[in-house]
C-alpha cells in the first residue's frame, strides 16, 4: 500500500499562507520577466489564466497582468518541506522524497496493524492541514506509478483511492501522456497510431512497445497495465 503525497501549488500556497493579502489572488513565484525569469509556481487563481510552471514570466504576466509576482524564498520552502517530511515519518519510516513538496510513503505495515490505506491517506491530509495550514493531494494505490497518477486526479486537496486489483481499470481511460515517460512529442506520435489512452497502450504487444520505446518498451507496457514492482526507497 503506497501513498503519493503532493502539495497543492506549493510555493504560492506558502506565500499566500504567510501573507494574507495574497490569498484568493493570482500569484506567481519566479524571476523577473526582464531577466528572462520563469514561473516556478502558480496559484490556482493564476492557473485559470493558463499560467503554468516553467512558463516564461513575461508570458505569464501578459496572460494575467493583475498577477502578483513574488520572488522565491527557498529557505522558507525548505523549512516547510522539513516539517511535512517529519509528519510523513510519523506515519511510516518508508518515505521517499521526490522534491521539496512531494513524496512516496509505503504504509503497508500500518495497514496491517491499524486501518485501511484510504483512511491513512485522509489522516495524513488532516494532519498537514491542522499543523501546517496547507493542503496536500494524496493518491492511494498498490504501486508507485498508479499512486502518483492518482494524486493528480482531484487537485487541489484531493484524495483518490485505487483499490487493489483495479489498477488497470483506473488507468485505461486516461490520456496516454499521464503515464511516466510519455511527453507531448511521444503522445503525438502514438496518436498517429491510434493510441490515445493508457488502455490503448496496455493492449499492445511487448514487441510493439519495444519497437517504439526501445529497451524501455516492455516496462512501459507493464506501467500501462498498472504493474510496477519498484519499492519505496528512503533517502
Amino acid at each position: 500500500h503506497i501513498l503519493h503525497a503532493d502539495f497543492d501549488a506549493f510555493s504560492t500556497s506558502v506565500e499566500q499562507l504567510d501573507n494574507p493579502e495574497l490569498r484568493d489572488k493570482p500569484v506567481v513565484v519566479g524571476g523577473r520577466p526582464e531577466d528572462r525569469g520563469v514561473v516556478a509556481s502558480a496559484s490556482y487563481e493564476a492557473r485559470r489564466f493558463g499560467i503554468r510552471s516553467a512558463m516564461p514570466m513575461r508570458t505569464a504576466l501578459q496572460r494575467c497582468p493583475q498577477a502578483i509576482r513574488v520572488r522565491p524564498r527557498f529557505e522558507r520552502y525548505g523549512e516547510v518541506s522539513r516539517q511535512v517530511m517529519a509528519i510523513f515519518h510519523d506515519f511510516t519510516t518508508l518515505v521517499e522524497p521526490l522534491s521539496l513538496d512531494e513524496a512516496y510513503l509505503d504504509v503497508t505495515d500500518s495497514v496491517i496493524q491499524q486501518k485501511q490505506p484510504g483512511q491513512i491517506g485522509q489522516d495524513l491530509k488532516t494532519r498537514v492541514k491542522a499543523e501546517l495550514h496547507l493542503t496536500i493531494s494524496v493518491g492511494v494505490a498498490t504501486t508507485k506509478s498508479v499512486a502518483k497518477i492518482a494524486s493528480d486526479m482531484d487537485k487541489p486537496n484531493g484524495l483518490t483511492i485505487v483499490p487493489p486489483g483495479y489498477e488497470r481499470k483506473f488507468l485505461a481511460p486516461l490520456a496516454v501522456n499521464k503515464l511516466w515517460g510519455i511527453g507531448p512529442k511521444t503522445a503525438d506520435k502514438l496518436a498517429g497510431e491510434a493510441v490515445h489512452t493508457i488502455g490503448d497502450l496496455s493492449a499492445k504487444s511487448e514487441e510493439w512497445c519495444r519497437i517504439r520505446f526501445g529497451k524501455l518498451g516492455p516496462d512501459m507496457r507493464l506501467l500501462a497495465q498498472g504493474k510496477d514492482n519498484r519499492a519505496v526507497v528512503t533517502g
